[in-house]
């Protein structure tokens, strides 16, 4: 598990950051796949589409920008395709 996603649930309150012999340490494999599921709709959300012949050399541009941010969001976090 990213060690990002286990700060979040700690701050979320959903796992203790340190074993204290009641609390969980580690997501569940559910609440990975949950936190591993927003981050892929993160990047799709990056995607940029455009049916515009018009500005196909911004569009390239742009292309390549999101897909720089998808690659950086997804190495943060340890999400694989």
């Amino acid at each position: 598990m990213n060690e990002r996603f286990t700060q979040l649930a700690v701050q979320a309150g959903l796992i203790v950051a340190e074993y204290n012999g009641f609390d969980r340490t580690t997501l569940t494999p559910a609440q990975q796949k949950f936190a591993e599921l927003i981050v892929k709709e993160c990047v799709k959300f990056c995607e940029h589409k455009s049916n515009d012949d018009e500005h196909d050399e911004y569009d390239v541009g742009m292309w390549a920008k999101a897909e720089s941010i998808k690659t950086s969001i997804k190495k943060h976090f340890g999400v694989e395709e």
